[in-house]
């Protein structure tokens, strides 16, 4: 069978699907694997509960399930929702959005498919643009997304090193550079994959450099404010005219009802609804539905900063600890953990390649993510920095990441 140039994108090797395949072989269950390599959020028995408690409400009142289940949403997403989220964050920030500036997508990979490919890619008069990646590594899920090829522009960050074998990437704004072959600036905040949170300078340096050149700045804010606020250290949430945020539901704990959130001007929200009705008719009923009640209501926003934010920050202290005990004679570095459910682990001077130390951790049933994958944009950038890191999650039981860390020493300490 002959492919097309869209189909021949999907059919090489990617980041992203060797995540996906990974975190489905060990979520399967089929053999004991240790899974440190994926992006799943932890099962937090409270908010399990919650959940639970609001799925048998829908149970309850055969009306409502019969909507959320058997009658199609607009393309923009569920009006009650998007209008109670529009409340919820003009609540907390005084934004003035309405219903308008908000859209649904089929979880938040897909609105980034979205996004980059309507910002950059081919445009007329055979021009092309880009979408800048101030600050390499980035998430992982970007790389694959353009339909064209070379959609990224990214650059090398700066390297702070701290006390405690810790370190912390910054955006070098001596060599950022934006021309007229930059349609976007892109950046995740906490970033996937070191839980590095970009400081409120940086941020508002960025959004100017934005605004200078008449292109919007896309903030990818999964893991931040105000759900489900897994962010350690302050940082401040802002949004304007000229900011696309992306957020979801899926680190609340619900990343099976694949709910992706887009909030941005008026003309934005209009495309990606478009899209949607082409691509999807609709975007899905039942993460919404399992989220309004929380999302109305705004406890939200308190579980998130008195029960998501905990957990995770002293799992993350945990973990850490873990690694200093067992990494004990090595040469590393720990990405200083600013929020996220990650830890980015770099081993300067590893004598084989991430992907190597892949090969070996999973041929021992640790699943990690090569660091190598989280560079796009630096594809052909010869640094050897990208060999030496991986990314490791900590939000699985803490008896698979105690024994994922162990065996994770004993590898490196044999190289």
């Amino acid at each position: 069978m002959k492919l097309s140039k869209f189909a021949q994108r999907f059919s090489e090797h990617s980041g992203i699907i060797l995540l996906m395949d990974d975190l489905g072989e060990a979520m399967a269950g089929d053999k004991d694997v240790l899974m440190l390599g994926g992006g799943n959020p932890a099962h937090i028995p409270e908010m399990q509960a919650l959940f639970r408690d609001r799925m048998q409400r829908l149970l309850d009142s055969p009306a409502e399930f019969a909507r959320v289940i058997g009658d199609y949403d607009p393309p923009q997403g569920n009006k009650a929702f998007l209008s109670a989220l529009a409340d919820l964050l003009n609540r907390e920030y005084g934004w003035g959005l309405g219903a308008q500036n908000l859209a649904l997508t089929p979880g938040s990979q897909s609105a980034f498919f979205m996004l980059f490919n309507i910002l950059a890619g081919e445009f007329d008069g055979n021009r092309k643009r880009k979408i800048l990646l101030p600050m390499a590594p980035e998430y992982i899920g970007y790389g694959d997304v353009g339909l064209t090829d070379g959609i990224f522009q990214a650059h090398r960050p700066a390297i702070e090193k701290l006390p405690n074998r810790t370190f912390k990437y910054h955006v070098d704004f001596d060599r950022l550079s934006v021309d007229d072959s930059i349609g976007a600036v892109c950046v995740s905040r906490p970033t996937n994959p070191t839980g590095n949170v970009l400081t409120d300078t940086e941020v508002a340096k960025l959004i100017d450099i934005a605004a200078d050149n008449a292109i919007p700045l896309i903030i990818d804010n999964a893991y931040g404010m105000p759900f489900p606020n897994i962010i350690f250290t302050e940082a401040e949430l802002v949004w304007n005219d000229n900011i696309i945020l992306c957020m979801s539901l899926s680190k609340l704990g619900l990343p099976g009802t694949r709910t992706g959130i887009i909030v941005a001007r008026e003309d934005i929200i209009r495309t990606l609804s478009n899209i949607n009705g082409i691509l999807n008719l609709a975007p899905e009923s039942v993460g919404p539905a399992l989220a309004y009640d929380l999302i109305k209501s705004g406890e939200v926003t308190e579980t998130s900063r008195t029960l998501i934010r905990p957990y995770y920050q002293e799992k993350a202290k945990r973990a850490i600890a873990l690694l200093h005990q067992e990494l004990a004679g090595v040469d590393y570095f720990i990405h200083k953990a600013e929020g996220a459910i990650f830890l980015w682990l770099w081993f300067p001077g590893l004598p084989v390649s991430s992907q190597e130390l892949y090969r070996r951790l999973k041929q021992r049933g640790v699943l990690i993510i090569p660091g190598q994958y989280f560079f796009p944009g630096l594809d052909d950038d010869p640094w050897q920095h990208k060999q030496e890191c991986i990314r490791m999650t900590y939000s699985m039981n803490d008896d698979v990441v105690r024994e994922g860390i162990k065996i994770i020493a004993e590898e490196v300490k044999k190289l």
